[in-house]
């Protein structure tokens, strides 16, 4: 596959959050964990080291780009297309640049019942982010226009006696109803100053 059919297959990475995140490149860290990673498995099942690799580029970079797809092929022996299936198969990797604090609101039946479409609206209006934009698959991910937010629904968070429950990068709120959504962004905006 050549990179400009990869660039086709995959979300335009660019938006406001890209600025936060360094743009992908093998680095020594990198080739350290895909070593790692590649030697947990025999050699004819490399393949199975594509998600830890994944995860751990996503952690550094933000999302998955299609030259990040096309280096883990090569870094595990297989077609590009076969990394992309995965990174389009499961919600939780992106293909394009979170903002700074990535907010994931659970939307499974208990935190809905307990306001989590109200929380994500009310998220959207203070930080300016148009959600016609986003879908819950190909796109599920809206970026402030500063760059500094997005946000995206998540399927259960576990702890559903607790609702509505969000995560915002990897901290964990419980009981943020829509009223408390400002105080939540403000606590976060003043952590960045």
């Amino acid at each position: 596959m050549s990179q400009s059919a990869l660039q086709d297959l995959v979300a335009s990475p660019e938006t406001p959050g890209s600025k936060h995140f360094p743009t992908f490149a093998p680095t020594t860290e990198l080739e350290a964990e895909a070593v790692k990673r590649l030697a947990q498995f025999p050699d004819d099942q490399k393949r199975s080291a594509v998600l830890p690799i994944l995860h751990f580029i996503q952690h550094r970079h933000g999302f998955i780009s299609a030259e990040a797809i096309e280096w883990t092929a090569r870094r595990i022996g297989t077609e590009p297309i076969k990394v992309l299936e995965v990174v389009s198969f499961y919600p939780g990797f992106r293909q394009s640049a979170p903002g700074k604090f990535h907010i994931r609101v659970c939307r499974t039946l208990s935190c809905a019942m307990g306001g989590s479409y109200e929380l994500m609206e009310r998220l959207c209006e203070l930080t300016g982010i148009d959600r016609s934009k986003m879908d819950s698959h190909h796109h599920p991910v809206g970026v402030s226009p500063c760059g500094n937010f997005s946000v995206e629904f998540a399927e259960c968070l576990a702890s559903c006696g607790t609702a509505p429950v969000c995560l915002v990068n990897d901290d964990f709120h419980e009981g943020i109803a829509a009223g408390r959504a400002e105080e939540l962004l403000a606590a976060y905006a003043k952590a960045d100053h």
